[in-house]
């Protein structure tokens, strides 16, 4: 039981990846706090999990308002009396689209809820963990999370390299603490989000290989969710300012192969 008593904060966790970091969590013996902007979905998540033995409370919050990420931290405070882990997941895609077919509401949300909440969370998070002697912080990067290119998802991708840049960022202010910051890169993981894309008609013949895309570079989530527990069990301070990385090793040169094989064959077509 590595987070046997720890409180793990985890956001936009009421399914896909969120949810299954905050079950991997649990599982660990971690006390954990899920949350998501649907009060309705905290409330089923939270009985569901609550059923399965594990130590849950939950509570509505939407990353891009500033009161209720100050309230999703005095909940966890009130509830278990600390936080020791901080996972910032939630997140938006946008969907599949050319930036010239989203509107500009569409892609300031994108960029509140992905970046700027991260950012709100990290600035209150982070001086709790000063005062109470140490934690870890761990933000979810994604695709373009390395600076790569990601067509048709630029507004996500944007979001993600900031993200990662923040985090070495805040590892090196920070240093001095007991405090570990981190990011993590689950690669393609099969989710909600990934399934019910938003895709452009202009884009329909690289939206179709998405499948093969997912089957040649897949993750498993609930793979993801027990590396992010792994991580979230760490010494605080031994080891800081990561970028971790799911789609690696064995598991990439397989996946660059079978898309190789699949673009040969016709299955993957355009310019994706």
């Amino acid at each position: 039981m590595k987070l046997k008593d720890k409180v793990i904060v985890v956001t936009g966790s009421t399914r896909g990846i969120g949810r299954a970091i905050a079950e991997a969590c649990a599982r660990e013996g971690g006390r954990v706090v899920i949350c998501s902007r649907d009060a309705k979905a905290v409330e089923k998540a939270t009985e569901e999990l609550t059923q399965q033995g594990f130590e849950i409370s939950g509570l509505k919050c939407d990353v891009s308002v500033p009161d209720d990420v100050e309230k999703l931290l005095q909940h966890a405070i009130e509830t278990w009396g600390r936080v020791d882990v901080w996972v910032n997941n939630a997140g938006l895609s946008g969907g599949y689209r050319p930036l010239d077919e989203m509107s500009a509401e569409e892609i300031a949300e994108i960029v509140d809820v992905n970046l700027t909440g991260t950012l709100r969370a990290c600035r209150i998070v982070i001086p709790h963990f000063v005062q109470q002697g140490g934690g870890v912080l761990i933000n979810i990067s994604g695709k373009g999370g390395r600076g790569d290119p990601s067509p048709f998802m630029t507004v996500y991708g944007a979001t993600k390299a900031a993200i990662t840049g923040l985090t070495k960022s805040l590892a090196q202010e920070n240093k001095e603490y007991p405090i570990s910051i981190h990011s993590v890169l689950p690669g393609m993981v099969e989710t909600d989000l990934m399934r019910d894309v938003k895709t452009s008609p202009r884009v329909a013949d690289v939206a179709e290989g998405l499948p093969y895309v997912l089957k040649a570079m897949g993750v498993p989530l609930d793979e993801v969710g027990r590396f992010v527990a792994g991580i979230a069990a760490q010494e605080p301070g031994k080891v800081t300012g990561k970028s971790y990385s799911l789609l690696k090793g064995p598991r990439l040169m397989r996946g660059i192969a079978l898309l190789m094989w699949y673009r040969l064959t016709g299955k993957i077509t355009g310019n994706g």
